[in-house]
């Protein structure tokens, strides 16, 4: 007779123990590039390529990368491609919020024929492959001046941050009940201000969540950034330590990597609250 588990207890089967051990070993695959990229970047150029666990730990190659040092390994400064990264993905985020919020909200309020279509369109922008866009975009950009300047930067990369802003927020409004802003509106408010003062506080985590997944995807993309600028962004700052003519520093890519991965990490322990609010919510669905 099979013993009464108590609540909360599991029974322990051979299936059990197999589905448990090869989800350990999906996780230990998972995150064993983090670890050797940790380690990596500990390593002394003399132990990046000749030793696997045993080596000295150091924190010199963090500091070498945001030196002058590195700005003469790899002729570009880390420090200012961060800042300029951070400018230019602030920016694209912030240009798909003003435009996509009223978008997502026009989208998830009114149906007309051809609205899912137009939806599905705007979706399509993230389905093509940037290079398959980079070259007309690299001859607009010679002859309208937007090479290497951070409006050009900016305008290119909503493409990647706005269809994310109008998909997740639409489903938000979705959501949202129609009568609030009804009842809104029977007490003498505009439309325009019973979305403002009604609607937009309410999606306040959908927001959060939407400005990060963006701001995420702006500051990972590295094919816009190396053919459409010479400034570089951190992403091309990262591959610069690689060196050439045989002469490649893993170690200070490896710590400009971890270096370049704080940003995002930032942002999202700043709106964490919102974020895990807005993702509980549901806010990515089709």
């Amino acid at each position: 007779m099979a013993k009464e588990l108590m609540p909360g207890q599991k029974r322990i089967t051979p299936q059990g123990i197999v589905a448990d051990l090869m989800l350990l070993i999906w996780f230990v695959f998972s995150l064993f590039p983090i670890v050797w990229m940790f380690m990596l970047a500990m390593k002394t150029p003399a132990e990046q390529t000749t030793t696997y666990f045993q080596f000295s730990p150091t924190l010199d190659n963090f500091a070498t990368v945001v030196s002058d040092k590195g700005t003469l390994l790899t002729s570009v400064d880390f420090k200012s491609a961060i800042v300029q990264s951070v400018i230019n993905c602030a920016g694209a985020v912030l240009v798909s919020l003003l435009v996509g919020i009223p978008a997502a909200y026009a989208a998830g309020r009114w149906k007309f024929k051809g609205s899912d279509d137009l939806m599905f369109n705007m979706l399509s922008f993230r389905f093509a492959p940037e290079l398959m866009v980079i070259v007309p975009l690299f001859v607009i950009y010679n002859a309208t001046g937007l090479f290497g300047t951070t409006l050009g930067m900016i305008w290119v990369l909503q493409l990647v941050t706005m269809p994310l802003v109008v998909w997740i927020l639409r489903s938000y409004f979705e959501d949202l009940p129609e009568d609030l802003e009804q009842a809104a509106l029977l007490d003498g408010y505009t439309r325009t201000k019973a979305f403002v003062m009604v609607a937009l506080p309410m999606v306040r985590p959908g927001i959060a969540a939407s400005a990060l997944l963006s701001f995420i995807f702006a500051w990972n993309n590295y094919v816009f950034p190396l053919i459409l600028t010479d400034t570089g962004s951190v992403t091309v700052a990262i591959t610069k330590f690689l060196g050439g003519g045989g002469q490649a520093y893993y170690n200070l890519t490896a710590a400009a990597a971890i270096i370049g991965a704080l940003p995002p990490l930032i942002l999202a322990l700043t709106i964490q609250r919102y974020l895990v609010q807005g993702l509980s919510l549901g806010a990515v669905k089709g």
